[in-house]
């Protein structure tokens, strides 16, 4: 909680006004930020300083791992986010890529799941990952990209955090997932607990210990129209203490991860916060 207070302020002092040419709109910028999350202590990095709706962040990291490609899936799953750049986003409604009503096209894990090999066929990310780490291999390659520059204008949105990075030491499962952009008032918490729960989650279908998850954002900004309510509000919150988090035991595969697991088989334990804020969200 204390990393995410730090780095709106970080922002705030040290940020530069840039006008963003997607959204219309001019954000205070910031290159470079660091966090870290001790998934081995179960400190789950969740909001306090106003009401995060965590289960629609883990049911998108679901879609993710499932590749799902329609908003439509991300909606049954409990995940509303894809709604507005899969149907309001002008660039991608003019799109002759697009098929339709939700569609996003080859966006984040499309790419993990079927990423389009050049002489045919395509490769399934994921599944070598799960496939080395419960055998016990690093091959020191063990990583997940949703960025594929030769397919952008087939998506509706480049990924945000593009890159997950799974390493085993000393018998602990690690992970380095790189941001290239963050919308830290609205967005950041999304991220964090997408971040925690994808190494809690693979460390317990792959039968390893969890240590820590290392994420990287390198363009994290604060919209002109959220500068307000983040400073005057949520800053001014004190926070409560971080709470746990559980994932349902019966989770031990892949398959399982696929095919029947919903965001009722996660929890989390003794969480406190203030009231929700809503901030505006930029398309």
């Amino acid at each position: 909680m204390k990393q995410y207070l730090d780095l709106c302020q970080r922002v705030i002092d040290e940020g530069e006004w840039v006008f963003n040419e997607r959204t219309g709109k001019k954000c205070l910028t910031l290159i470079n930020a660091d966090l870290v999350y001790d998934v081995d202590q179960n400190q789950f990095p969740l909001i306090t300083t106003r009401k995060s709706y965590w289960k629609a962040a883990i049911a998108e990291l679901l879609g993710y791992l499932r590749g799902y490609s329609s908003a439509a899936d991300f909606r049954a799953l409990g995940c509303n986010t894809w709604n507005a750049n899969a149907n309001e986003n002008a660039a991608w409604l003019n799109n002759p890529a697009r098929k339709g009503e939700d569609d996003m096209g080859r966006v984040y894990g499309v790419q993990g799941r079927s990423w389009q090999k050049p002489q045919g066929g395509t490769l399934d990310q994921l599944k070598k990952i799960v496939d080395d780490l419960t055998q016990g291999k690093d091959d020191r390659g063990e990583i997940l990209t949703f960025y594929n520059p030769g397919e952008f204008e087939l998506g509706c949105l480049r990924p945000c955090m593009h890159t997950h990075h799974f390493s085993l030491l000393g018998g602990k499962l690690y992970l380095n997932s790189f941001q290239r952009s963050c919308d830290v008032p609205l967005g950041l918490n999304f991220n964090q607990v997408q971040v925690y729960v994808l190494l809690a989650l693979m460390a317990q279908i792959t039968g390893l210990e969890a240590g820590k998850a290392y994420h990287k954002i390198v363009n994290a900004h604060i919209y002109e129209d959220q500068l307000g309510l983040l400073q005057n509000v949520q800053l001014e919150r004190e926070p409560y203490p971080l709470p746990r988090f559980e994932i349902n035991p019966d989770i031990k595969t892949l398959k399982d991860v696929e095919t029947w697991v919903t965001t009722d088989d996660f929890s989390v334990v003794g969480y406190q916060s203030h009231p929700a804020i809503q901030y505006p969200f930029s398309v």
